[in-house]
C-alpha cells in the first residue's frame, strides 16, 4: 500500500478534526480527474472468516445456528465444496481483475464486521458478525484504502471488539471513518490528497432505520459510531457547517451512509428528501448508500449521483435462499470518475459479480441481463438511464 501521511485539523461543532491522508503509488493516470471505487457491504466475518488462514471461535449466538461453520456448509450445500485456509486474495476473485484494469485512485467499501476475538458480543442483538483480527491482510489483498464503520455490525462485540477493530485497521495502514473512541473522532472526516488531483472528503454515518442501536452513538466521552439522531433539517444544517468550514475549490464532498432496510426497493421520502437536503444544502457530489443487501436505483440530482442502497458486495448468505427474489448473490462494483475542473461526476460504471463459493465471480449473461433490467427499471423511477456496455457492465447516463 503507498505511503500515508496524517494531518488532524481543527473544525466546528460535533466534528472536531479530520484526517488528511496523501495518497501516492497508485498507477500513474492521464488526466487529473479521480476514479473513486464504492460498493456496499462487505462482510468478511462469520462464515467468511472461517475459510481465511486464521479462522476465529466459530461460536455464534443467533436464535436457529450456534457456530459460524455452519454458513460455511449451507454454502457448500448450494455451491459445493469451498477449500478452508485460502489465500487472503481468494475472496475478491474475478474483482481484482478489474481494480487492476481500472485502477481507482481510492477503494472505500462499508466494512459490515468486527475484527476482534471479544467474545462480549451485543446482548439481544441477534446477529453478531466478527472476524479474527489475523485475517485483516484480506482487505490489504484487495488494497482498500477506507473502511466506512458507520453500521449496525460494527460494535457487534461490544466496545472491546470496537476497539481492537480499529487498531487491527490502523496495524494494516487502512484508514477508517464514522466510528472512533468518542463522538468528535467518529464523526471526522477523512481527508484525502491526492497529488495533483485534489481532495476528498469522506464523511460516514449510520441512520438508526438500519438496525443501528441508539447506545452505539459516540458521545463526548464514550466510544461508538456517527449516528444521525434523524433526517431532519437540523442535522442538514449541521453537517453543512462543517462541511463549509473544510471544502476548498475543487474538493469532492463523499458522503457515505447506512440507512434503511435490507430488503426492497422502495426509497422512502425522508430518505429522498434527506439526500436532496446534502446535495443542495451541504454541498455534497456522491451520496453513497447502503444496507440493503441488493442494489437499488441510483438518481441523478442537480449533478450528484445519490446511490440509495449499493447492495452488499460480499457476504456469507450462499445458499441460506430466503430472499433469492432479490438476487442478493448479484453484487455490483461502482467505479465513479469525478472531475474536479467540472466539479462534478462525469462517469458511473458499475461492474456485476456474483458471489460463489465465498468468492467474487464474473456472472453469467442470463444474469448480467437481469442485473442490467433491474437496475434500468428501478433508475427509471428516478428518471435516470442505465447502458450496457460491451464488457457486461453497467453505466449510468450522465449527460
Amino acid at each position: 500500500m503507498h505511503r500515508r501521511t496524517f494531518l488532524h485539523i481543527l473544525g466546528l461543532g460535533a466534528v472536531s478534526f479530520g484526517i488528511d491522508r496523501s495518497a501516492q503509488g497508485r498507477a500513474d493516470t492521464t488526466d487529473d480527474t479521480i476514479t473513486l471505487f464504492l460498493c456496499g457491504d462487505v462482510m468478511t466475518g462469520r462464515g467468511i472468516d472461517q475459510i481465511l488462514p486464521y479462522p476465529g471461535k466459530p461460536a455464534i449466538y443467533e436464535s436457529h445456528l450456534k457456530s459460524a461453520r455452519d454458513y460455511v456448509a449451507i454454502a457448500e450445500n448450494k455451491s459445493g465444496h469451498i477449500p478452508r485456509q485460502v489465500p487472503f486474495d481468494y475472496i475478491w476473485g474475478d474483482a481484482l481483475t478489474e481494480f487492476e484494469q481500472i485502477k481507482p485512485d481510492l477503494r472505500i467499501i462499508n466494512l459490515e464486521t468486527a475484527i476482534t476475538i471479544s467474545e462480549e458480543f451485543w446482548p439481544r442483538k441477534g446477529i453478531n458478525y466478527r472476524m479474527h483480527p489475523r485475517n485483516t491482510p484480506c482487505l490489504s489483498a484487495a488494497q482498500i484504502d477506507a473502511c466506512v464503520l458507520a453500521n449496525n455490525h460494527v460494535l457487534d462485540w461490544g466496545y472491546a471488539g470496537l476497539a481492537e477493530t480499529l487498531t487491527s485497521l490502523k496495524n494494516h495502514n487502512i484508514e477508517y471513518a464514522g466510528a472512533g473512541q468518542d463522538r468528535a473522532s467518529a464523526e471526522a472526516p477523512l481527508i484525502f490528497d491526492l497529488p495533483g488531483k485534489g481532495r476528498i472528503l469522506l464523511y460516514a454515518f449510520a441512520h438508526r432505520s438500519s438496525g443501528v442501536p441508539t447506545a452505539w452513538r459516540a458521545e463526548v466521552n464514550r466510544p461508538g459510531i456517527a449516528l444521525l439522531k434523524s433526517f431532519s433539517s437540523s442535522e442538514i444544517t449541521r453537517l453543512a457547517a462543517d462541511i463549509s468550514a473544510r471544502k476548498q475549490t475543487g474538493d469532492l464532498i463523499l458522503f457515505s451512509i447506512h440507512w434503511g432496510d435490507n430488503w426492497g426497493y422502495g426509497i422512502p421520502p425522508q430518505q429522498r428528501r434527506f439526500a436532496h437536503w446534502l446535495v443542495d444544502k451541504a454541498g455534497v457530489d456522491i451520496v453513497h448508500g447502503h444496507s440493503s443487501h441488493h442494489p437499488k436505483g441510483i438518481e441523478l440530482y442537480h449533478d450528484a449521483p445519490i446511490i440509495y442502497g449499493c447492495g452488499d458486495f460480499l457476504n456469507d448468505y450462499e445458499g441460506i435462499g430466503k430472499h433469492d427474489l432479490f438476487r442478493d448473490d448479484l453484487t455490483l462494483a461502482y467505479f465513479l470518475t469525478f472531475d474536479p475542473h467540472a466539479g462534478r461526476v462525469t462517469r458511473l460504471v458499475m461492474t456485476p459479480f456474483q458471489i460463489r463459493k465465498f468468492r467474487l465471480n464474473h456472472p453469467s449473461q442470463q444474469d448480467r441481463i437481469w442485473l442490467r433490467q433491474t437496475m434500468a427499471r428501478e433508475c427509471a423511477k428516478f428518471a435516470t438511464g442505465v447502458t450496457e456496455l460491451i464488457d457486461g457492465s453497467i453505466e449510468l447516463e450522465i449527460s
